[in-house]
């Protein structure tokens, strides 16, 4: 059975579409009128609110503008519009960290959101460029005053330098943040000194010889295979370079064993790395390979399996314009040069130049892992490899 006609919810309809209209037409006096009549009637919604916020706003009544704001971010705290309009009015009176908070709000509210209203998107994309510059304008006044109390900001280091631009809102915090497992209290660092490391030295005296191999390789290519290569007995991570041979592997050891016909061919790679800190785990360790990155290609950013491990980089065929990014940190890739880097943390990498590039990639522990640490840790990545074998 039909419900009876509501005459007053009809009149409140009759007066929310005058109130739009009015809106439409620039006459903020008749809008604010018809929503403020809505509201008294006890019955208005947080869209209601919203349109008497935007009719207090063309008349540039800001406290009732706040609070039709606050009406509707009570009922709806995600709402992407209230919240932008908030950061507007706090632009407009100066107050520039509290306009980055709400414009903050309001862009995390609406990324993935559908069918966004035009004037709303557009909205949006003027509280995106005015947190930028606003992030800038603190960032200035902060280095102003750091010169005035006569702190030289180069000389404070490059983890300060990155803290001032990670308060700035120029950049976020990057930690590791391992795919399958996490160990606690390990430092967040994102590159690693090769010089710290005792055997970098032996390592990069090696690397013309080891060089050679990595270019006999590339010269046949017999051997390679994709990088990412799909799982046979499990559902696919995705990936953008999945099977796709612009990112390929020349496995010498894998899943803890060589790869005798490629292992076989590279006699000065395997000599070389004898007598590092590679973890030797049934199953899984060592990992050497030559990673081979075509033309043009990103590896996009992702996150590695464990923190437990370092990435070494031993670059050998290298052209210019090539780079990798870890965390809020990158450097330019260049033969013979050593990367270690903690591949827990985001990171990506790219060949921007119009030839292959390869390097020597292993892992190794981390040097700040105890003896006993690594070998619990050793028999209980062993105990998950063999679980369910039969």
């Amino acid at each position: 059975m039909s419900q009876p006609p509501d005459p007053a919810r009809a009149a409140l309809e009759r007066t929310a579409h005058a109130g739009i209209a009015a809106l439409q037409r620039g006459d903020a006096g008749a809008a604010r009128a018809a929503f403020d009549q809505i509201v008294a009637s006890g019955r208005a919604t947080p869209q209601i609110w919203l349109l008497l916020a935007q009719a207090c706003d063309m008349a540039d009544d800001r406290p009732a503008v706040h609070g039709a704001l606050d009406q509707v971010i009570a009922a709806d705290p995600g709402n992407p519009y209230a919240l932008v309009m908030k950061g507007e009015l706090f632009g407009r009176a100066g107050d520039d960290r509290a306009a980055v908070n709400w414009y903050d709000r309001a862009l995390t509210a609406a990324e993935g959101l559908a069918g966004l209203p035009a004037d709303l998107i557009a909205r949006l994309n003027r509280a995106a460029a005015a947190r930028t510059a606003l992030n800038q304008k603190f960032l200035a006044a902060m280095q102003a005053s750091l010169a005035a109390a006569g702190i030289d900001v180069a000389a404070a280091g490059p983890r300060f330098g990155e803290a001032l631009d990670i308060v700035a809102g120029t950049t976020r915090p990057f930690l590791q943040e391992p795919t399958s497992f996490y160990f606690p209290g390990l430092p967040q660092t994102a590159f690693y000194d090769p010089a710290d490391f005792p055997w970098g030295k032996a390592l990069a005296a090696a690397a013309p010889a080891i060089r050679a191999e990595a270019a006999a390789v590339l010269a046949d290519r017999a051997g390679l295979a994709p990088y990412v290569e799909r799982p046979k007995d499990r559902p696919a991570k995705p990936h953008s370079l999945m099977d796709d041979p612009r990112w390929s592997a020349f496995h010498l050891m894998r899943g803890g064993a060589p790869v005798a016909a490629n292992s076989a061919r590279c006699p000065a790679t395997m000599a070389a790395l004898t007598g590092l800190p590679i973890p030797v785990i049934a199953g899984r360790s060592p990992m050497v390979l030559f990673s081979i990155l075509a033309p043009g290609t990103h590896i996009q950013p992702h996150n590695g399996m464990l923190n437990t491990r370092l990435i070494c980089h031993l670059p050998l065929i290298v052209p210019n314009g090539c780079r990798l990014r870890v965390g809020n940190h990158i450097r330019q890739v260049r033969a013979g040069e050593i990367l270690i880097f903690d591949d827990s943390i985001e990171h990506e990498a790219w060949n921007d130049s119009a030839e292959m590039r390869a390097i020597l990639l292993f892992e190794v522990w981390r040097p700040e892992l105890t003896a006993a640490e690594r070998g619990a840790l050793t028999a209980m990545y062993e105990s998950v490899s063999g679980y369910g074998e039969g």
